[in-house]
């Protein structure tokens, strides 16, 4: 349930409600945005039987919210959530681009590869220090020494840092290097791990699972809000369908219908959607006119002697051209790039 507050209600106004909540041992989520205040009720509401909120001074109106998914509710937050990192802000007007290698190979690649992509105009390097692959004889990363790589290329191109964390027990050392963790699309239900990032309150990408409906994945996403981490970004990386065609299924409409749902900023991963380089412009660019908050797309200096998802993996030319064209698109919707 949320408690909106009436316009021009004061503070002490607030406060009352939610010393009200917490004496009925109930959590309180306050968002004041520029349209409303509101209060999340977090518990079991039949707590508040004896209680008629809506007679409490400066309360407009108890709104049920029937989603399983509180926190990342859009009704929890009507204007949207913003995840700021540094002076980067997900979930604005202008959009967001990450981008690097799938896999941190070296030194020398991922330094190439964080001063070809920063030249484009992308605010994240992008790279896999942990690589979770299906085969267990395919390169596995380069583990922790991959994340002092990332932080260590970042820093001399001026760039954000993002990689993933497989297990709960790497956050740590993560945390160190990078300026937000991913969570994989195997590990989306890996709910230990999402625990455990929420509590961490570092920023977190959470892909959805390649079989997860969007209510599944707004559920995941619930796991770290819980856990008093607000600063989470989805991610739209392609489902598992008959289809053979492309490595994955992007979906598209994903992007309106997570932003109908829910206050959390989305972006696309064209790459593992298309599985071939050819394809990932024209997704990228769908995906921008859906109303996605960015991208994050897989380039490398030499893809074809990349160590993993070689297919995928754009030229620092190509990846120079997708941000070009991806900024007319952003225009025309009444964003920037």
């Amino acid at each position: 349930m949320i408690i909106l507050m009436k316009k021009g209600c004061t503070n002490d106004q607030v406060q009352k409600v939610i010393a009200v909540l917490k004496n009925k041992g109930l959590g309180a989520n306050l968002s004041t945005g520029s349209q409303a205040t509101i209060i999340g009720v977090l518990g079991d509401k039949s707590r508040l039987e004896t209680e008629n909120l809506e007679l409490m001074d400066g309360v407009e109106k108890c709104v049920p919210i029937m989603h399983s998914y509180k926190l990342a509710s859009r009704e929890m937050v009507p204007e949207g959530r913003k995840v700021k990192i540094k002076n980067v802000i997900i979930g604005g007007k202008e959009l967001v681009m990450m981008a690097g290698p799938c896999a941190v190979e070296s030194e020398q690649q991922i330094i190439a590869a964080a001063q070809g992509v920063k030249k484009a105009g992308a605010q994240f390097l992008r790279g896999g220090a942990y690589k979770p692959r299906t085969s267990p004889y395919a390169f596995q990363g380069l583990e922790d020494e991959g994340y002092r790589l990332l932080r260590e290329a970042a820093d001399e191109t001026d760039l954000l840092v993002i990689s993933e964390v497989t297990d709960y027990e790497q956050i740590e050392v993560a945390g160190k290097y990078c300026d937000m963790l991913q969570v994989g699309a195997r590990n989306m239900q890996n709910f230990r791990l999402l625990r455990e990032l929420g509590r961490s309150g570092l920023p977190v990408l959470l892909k959805r699972g390649m079989a997860s409906t969007i209510e599944e994945w707004l559920d995941a996403a619930e796991y770290i809000l819980s856990e008093g981490n607000s600063n989470v970004v989805l991610c739209e990386r392609g489902i598992r369908t008959f289809e053979t065609a492309t490595r994955n299924t992007l979906d598209v409409s994903a992007v309106p219908v997570v932003k109908e749902r829910s206050s959390l900023p989305i972006i696309i991963d064209p790459s593992h959607a298309a599985g071939k380089q050819r394809y990932v412009e024209p997704l990228a660019l769908a995906g921008v006119a859906a109303g996605a908050d960015g991208l994050i797309v897989e380039v490398h200096p030499e893809p074809k002697k990349a160590m993993s998802d070689a297919a995928q993996q754009l030229t620092f030319e190509q990846y120079a051209a997708l941000f070009q064209h991806a900024a007319k698109v952003a225009e025309a919707i009444g964003r920037t790039l």
